[in-house]
């Protein structure tokens, strides 16, 4: 049960429920049982202040009389009341908190905490402003747990926090100690503190200065939420309270008092009470929404749809999809339908037709559900069909967008059909034609579409869709638009078009037909052979630099017709290349000296063929020419004596450059017969290196087990030479012949002589 115990100044004191209606009234002050018998009544000559416990049905009871004393009253074992002084001599006890087995309080020095437990007194928290009144500016106490105390007094704030002291420093010390863990002013003065999770409800007595007159005058009280720091706090809210004559009243006339367990605060005032509660999430989306922040609003119960009670998620974003469409931000509101309507088929169709009304259904087209939730295709239908109205890019773009099954295919084909008969070179219309096609199934429309605007998908149409049965008739239009995607897809397919199939589509097209044929040497030399004749005449007209190439890499060119081609078109090089293949090599020389002229490519050729006639030939025709003599003098020496091309040089002749070739001549002659002499000694080095090893070799001794000789089978009695040849024949000495040591069965069979001997007494 949760109530109210309001005393007056009379002296009488009344329970009020939370709605402030009174439910008992007490004319004498006294601690008693509201639900029990259980109570305690004594008279005292002097105003008191109460503050009770109960524990294991022990009362206690505390109070400050004329003389001011702080008495504790507790129940004995005899169910009698015991009084104990805990303190007296420091001016009134001004505020009285019990919390477990702590008492705080405060009078005119500071504030004590004792410890019942204990029954030691375990700090002294000294006034900080002593130049103010304490019976204007009174202490104000509260716990924050049963080891927190926190000191509001004047504009000063501290938080003690009582803690265990270690054993090994108690001495005659208290067990326990309290350490101040943070302490700071506030702008104002104050009358009363309560927690609030980890952060403080300050209620503030406030006086400001008057702009007209250099005095103060009474403010309203103010409620403020703040988050203490170690030596400074912040404001989190404020709140300013209006309750009859603040104008008259001072701190000590206002008390801030509340509720454990329960987010309430009552701020007391002489001739107010005002009841504050936490405001809960639904109180914080009233707020929000009052003051038109419905995205915060939305968010925020998101977030706490789990804790709110009087609003609904969906609502708050109808409320601000209707405040965005009155603001005018059409593209806003329709991209918020996406989050707040979710499944509502019902909502999504209201506001599409919202959207028609207003003429914004562009501005929704984008957000409309597309996967598997999905609206009637007639909702799809009049979308897009209103872009067909005004907007053919806006048109495609959707049809690219949106899955084929949101709306009736055909029904939108047979509209950009009739608007095509108004604009039939519309690009967007016909692209979109052909997309719409395509998701129709009808791929030889779509490619024929394609192909007449030369789009870049019609590829990827024929890949995916497998179509090229169907292009087997448009290869010339797929290789107009892009002749080397043609040709590579044309390659890759080979077993879907063949070749010849090509060939014979293109027959009318030699230039491409050039192209494709010369792709397909490219990678295969022997894949469409046939059609190498062919070939020639094409590089010939379309792409000479590759003709040469061609005629190298090519073994199945006819070389006759080849000849014939180059012939009739003066073509030297790949006419001299023709000759030396069919092995006409003088005249070949002949071409290239002249009609080239050109000496180097002359004496190149002749290199190449290492023909002793071809030298003559070329030297023959040189001999009146300077300019050839200087290039043979030059390049000569290292495949002809030059001393027979200098012998046929007339006299008199004036050669360009003649002392520079002569001397490359000497010192390519030099230079021969230094790589002779090198080689020559590396010869005999490795020749006497090979005999030395065979030697070795030969010399090498060689196991015999069992001797018997070839020709005297049986052994002599006296010491005897063995001889041994490589054919691992034996014999004595004395059995070969006196003419030469030579295996006589080896001979006799006409095998050859052994390798070598080996003699070896014995």
């Amino acid at each position: 049960c949760t109530f109210l115990a309001l005393g007056t100044h009379f002296g009488k004191v009344f329970l009020l429920d939370i709605q402030g209606n009174v439910t008992q009234k007490f004319e004498i002050v006294q601690v008693i049982g509201l639900y029990t018998r259980e109570g305690f009544h004594e008279n005292f000559d002097c105003p008191i202040k109460v503050s009770c416990a109960t524990a294991s049905r022990v009362w206690h009871s505390m109070s400050s009389c004329c003389r001011p004393q702080l008495l504790l009253y507790e129940r004995n074992w005899l169910n009698r009341w015991k009084t104990s002084v805990l303190h007296e001599g420091e001016g009134s006890i001004t505020n009285i908190q019990w919390r477990a087995n702590l008492i705080a309080w405060s009078n005119n020095v500071g504030v004590k905490i004792y410890d019942i437990g204990t029954k030691q007194r375990i700090t002294n928290v000294l006034r900080d402003n002593i130049s103010l009144r304490p019976d204007m500016y009174p202490c104000s106490l509260c716990w924050k747990d049963n080891c927190t105390l926190i000191v509001g007094w004047g504009t000063s704030i501290k938080i003690c926090v009582v803690k265990e002291r270690n054993p090994t420093e108690m001495r005659d010390l208290p067990s326990r100690y309290v350490e101040i863990v943070s302490a700071f002013e506030t702008e104002f003065f104050i009358s009363g503190l309560a927690p609030l999770a980890d952060q403080l409800v300050t209620l503030y007595f406030v006086k400001e200065n008057s702009d007209q007159m250099d005095e103060e005058f009474r403010a309203r009280p103010r409620l403020d939420i703040i988050q203490p720091l170690p030596e400074s706090c912040e404001e989190i809210s404020s709140d300013a309270l209006t309750v009859r004559n603040f104008q008259d009243n001072e701190c000590r006339d206002y008390r801030l008092e509340h509720s454990d367990g329960e987010s309430l605060f009552y701020m007391i005032s002489p001739k107010d009470i005002v009841v504050a509660k936490e405001r809960d999430q639904d109180d914080h989306i009233d707020w929000l929404l009052e003051k038109k922040k419905y995205e915060e609003a939305l968010m925020a119960a998101e977030i706490s749809f789990k804790n709110i009670k009087r609003h609904d998620v969906q609502k708050i974003g109808m409320a601000y999809i209707n405040h965005l469409v009155e603001k005018g931000d059409y593209d806003s509101a329709a991209r918020k339908c996406q989050k707040v309507l979710g499944k509502n088929m019902e909502l999504w169709e209201n506001e599409v037709y919202r959207f028609k009304t207003i003429g914004q259904l562009k501005a929704i087209s984008q957000y409309l559900p597309r996967g598997d939730l999905r609206l009637r295709p007639a909702i799809y239908e009049m979308i897009l069909h209103e872009f067909l109205k005004t907007d053919y890019e806006g048109f495609a773009t959707l049809i690219r967008e949106w899955p084929g099954e949101l709306y009736n295919n055909m029904a939108i084909v047979q509209t950009v059909t009739d608007h095509l008969r108004r604009d039939p070179t519309n690009r967007t219309l016909l692209t979109t034609l052909a997309e719409l096609y395509t998701y129709d199934q009808r791929y030889d429309r779509a490619l024929e579409i394609y192909l007449r605007l030369r789009h870049k998908d019609v590829y990827q149409l024929i890949h995916k869709h497998n179509l090229f049965s169907s292009i087997e008739d448009k290869i010339v239009l797929l290789m107009d638009f892009d002749k080397e995607k043609a040709v590579d897809m044309l390659l890759d397919n080979e077993d879907k078009i063949s070749t010849d199939r090509v060939v014979e589509e293109l027959a009318d097209r030699p230039e491409l037909l050039h192209v494709y044929l010369h792709k397909l040497f490219k990678r295969d030399h022997h894949k469409g052979q046939k059609y190498h004749g062919r070939q020639i005449v094409l590089y010939a007209e379309y792409d000479r630099p590759n003709l040469l190439p061609f005629l190298r890499d090519s073994t199945h060119c006819p070389l006759e017709k080849a000849l014939e081609v180059c012939q009739q078109r003066n073509f030297v090089e790949e006419t001299v290349f023709l000759l030396s293949r069919m092995g006409n090599c003088r005249r070949a020389l002949q071409m290239i000296m002249e009609e080239l002229e050109d000496v180097d490519k002359a004496i190149e050729f002749a290199k190449e063929q290492d023909d002793a006639e071809l030298w003559e030939d070329l030297i023959s025709y040189s001999i009146d020419k300077p300019p050839f003599i200087t290039g043979l003098l030059n390049n000569i020496g290292t495949h002809v004596d030059p001393i027979l091309l200098i012998y046929r040089i007339k006299e008199g002749m004036e050669i360009p450059n003649l002392r520079d070739s002569l001397v490359k001549i000497l010192q390519d002659y030099n230079l021969q017969i230094l790589l002779r002499e090198g080689c020559k000694k590396i010869l005999v080095a490795d020749s006497l290196s090979l005999l030395q090893k065979m030697h070795r070799t030969q010399m090498r001794g060689v196991r015999l087990d069992v001797f018997y000789c070839c020709i005297a089978f049986e052994n002599m009695a006296k010491p005897f030479s063995v001889v041994v040849f490589h054919c691992r024949h034996m014999f004595h000495k004395e059995c070969l012949p006196s003419s030469g040591l030579f295996c006589n069965i080896c001979s006799a069979k006409k095998r050859g002589p052994g390798s070598g001997i080996l003699e070896m007494n014995k």
